[in-house]
């Protein structure tokens, strides 16, 4: 039943985190070889932050009330596509920074139309949506393994590659499921859009405990993303893309493990070890840059799983145990706005900063920062986050942690 559904789905994920890694990991080194300084590599990256605030207006005033899904995706796919092709011959911040905006609103709202596609089309969604996501991980390391084969980790390779699936994905996204605008011809507020009714849940002290932390430790996640790639290419790292692409299979592994972890722990002590493994990364990123540092810095790598699913993963399922029905998707989408909208624009520029402000006078070599510095601002931020979410945050009353 539903085989070649399911099979167009999981393509589907493939292709489109395929893209996404391809250069959101790199982007950093590349933007290093056109001289490009920390604070601005840091707004660069800031760049997805304002495709997460604008995707809401995307999805909710134009794709649920006026186009099929899949035309939206796939017309956003093409012509993200064709944005990313003219990418390799921007060289200045003023022209890059405007364009990845560009790119990244027309990529965004992808990510939750094709959620929206799988959940309406598949049977049994609580079940098959797992298997199909996946293939969204799978994706991402693929992207890794094939930028490093092509060696294209500080090249403007990356964005071609990006630009050609991007298409590929978009005329793909035509075959999916007519999926119509589920409020055509209805007046849509937009506070709804926004997913402002759910601001009332902060009216609880344990749910407003949460969303603070959630958008405090956006700040110091966004060091990895944003720093990462600069630090292995300093090192003189060889096909680091590919090696960075074992955070997806701990990611995998660990995504399988949440919900024993949620059912034994609850939700404060699951969401506590993912806070810890932040903390934990960015000491042993730390401590690499003082030493050898090679299997540090993969155990930072491997600590992803950890990290995202019992921190964000985990995160999500506590908001969608706390939202009422009508008020579970302005939840999800309020959620989404904090971490991936105005926290990574806090983040992302503060690592930039940081980077900037750890430049050393003289390079040692290849290296050209004080990293073991770097790397230990967001670890004792993250530290700082921790023991705010030990003190205030309450497990919910009811059991739904172990229900979920």
């Amino acid at each position: 039943m539903q085989t070649q559904l399911k099979t167009k789905l999981s393509i589907f994920m493939f292709l489109q985190y395929f893209i996404w890694s391809s250069w959101y990991m790199t982007l950093g080194a590349y933007l290093g070889t056109l001289n490009f300084s920390g604070e601005q590599i840091g707004l660069a990256y800031g760049a997805f932050a304002w495709g997460a605030i604008l995707s809401p207006f995307i999805v909710g005033l134009i794709a649920d009330r006026y186009f099929a899904s899949e035309k939206i995706i796939a017309l956003l796919g093409i012509a993200g596509g064709l944005v990313m092709l003219v990418i390799p011959r921007l060289h200045t911040f003023g022209t890059v920074y405007p364009a990845l905006i560009i790119y990244c609103t027309l990529y965004a709202p992808t990510l939750a139309l094709g959620n929206s596609v799988s959940m309406t089309h598949l049977a049994d969604a609580k079940k098959d949506f797992p298997f199909v996501k996946i293939f969204s991980a799978v994706g991402w390391i693929a992207g890794g393994v094939v930028l490093s084969q092509l060696k294209g980790e500080q090249s403007p390779l990356q964005y071609y590659l990006a630009g050609g699936t991007s298409m590929a994905f978009g005329l793909f996204a035509l075959s999916l499921p007519h999926t119509p605008p589920k409020k055509k011809g209805q007046n849509v507020p937009l506070g709804e859009v926004l997913g402002l009714d759910a601001l009332a849940l902060l009216k609880k002290p344990a749910f407003a405990i949460f969303i603070l932390c959630m958008f405090l430790i956006c700040i110091p996640l966004y060091f990895y993303f944003v720093n990462l790639g600069t630090y292995l290419t300093q090192l003189e790292w060889v096909d680091w893309a590919q090696k960075m692409t074992l955070a997806q299979i701990s990611d995998i592994i660990f995504l399988i493990l949440l919900p024993l972890m949620l059912k034994k722990l609850g939700y404060k002590k699951t969401i506590f070890l993912g806070i810890l493994a932040w903390a934990t990364r960015y000491f042993l990123l730390s401590a690499s840059a003082s030493s050898t540092g090679t299997v540090l810095i993969f155990g930072a790598i491997l600590l992803h799983g950890i990290c995202y699913d019992f921190l964000f993963i985990a995160g999500q399922l506590y908001v969608d145990g706390e939202a009422n029905e009508r008020i579970r998707g302005a939840a999800q989408g309020l959620i989404a706005i904090i971490l991936w909208g105005f926290g990574s624009l806090v983040g992302t520029y503060l690592a930039g900063r940081v980077m900037d402000q750890h430049k050393l006078v003289e390079a040692k070599g290849a290296i050209a920062h004080d990293w073991a510095a770097i790397w230990a601002t967001p670890a004792w931020i993250a530290v700082g986050v921790l023991v705010v979410f030990l003190i205030f945050f309450r497990e919910p009353a009811r059991s739904s942690s172990g229900e979920q």
